[in-house]
């Protein structure tokens, strides 16, 4: 079978910003946090774990929906509680995206992560609305 051409796209674009991520927080974070202070340094903190949040929940959906596609589960066992997003109400918080003393580079992450688990939730919601009617 071959694969859905918005999976492989946002399987890709998903992959490209956890390497991003994990670059700025192996090469770029501590040092941010140390010259931006306690208290800005605290708020990159949490929005590093909101980014990886973001991010390995749509890779987690992701690799549910590829199960689908090869008929590893139905789109019945796809909506299953566990296999679908989770922590939306912390993955979708932008409260710290307009917060200009974080790093412009990190903003940019910040928004587009935010922007794919997005996208990824209505993707969600549109297979959910298929399926149970």
């Amino acid at each position: 079978m071959q694969e859905a051409a918005f999976f492989r796209g946002t399987f890709d674009e998903t992959m490209d910003l956890l390497v991003e991520a994990r670059n700025y927080m192996r090469h770029c974070e501590r040092r941010d946090r140390k010259r931006l202070g306690n208290m800005v340094g605290l708020r990159l903190n949490c929005e590093a774990m909101r980014i990886t949040s973001r991010l390995t929940q749509v890779m987690a959906w992701l690799m549910v929906q590829k199960a689908v596609h090869t008929g590893e589960l139905t789109p019945e066992q796809a909506l299953a509680e566990e296999r679908r997003l989770t922590y939306a109400d912390v993955c979708m918080d932008r409260s710290a995206e307009e917060d200009t003393s974080l790093p412009s580079g990190f903003r940019s992450l910040m928004d587009r992560s935010w922007h794919l688990f997005a996208r990824v939730e209505r993707l969600e919601q549109l297979i959910v609305g298929r399926i149970r009617h």
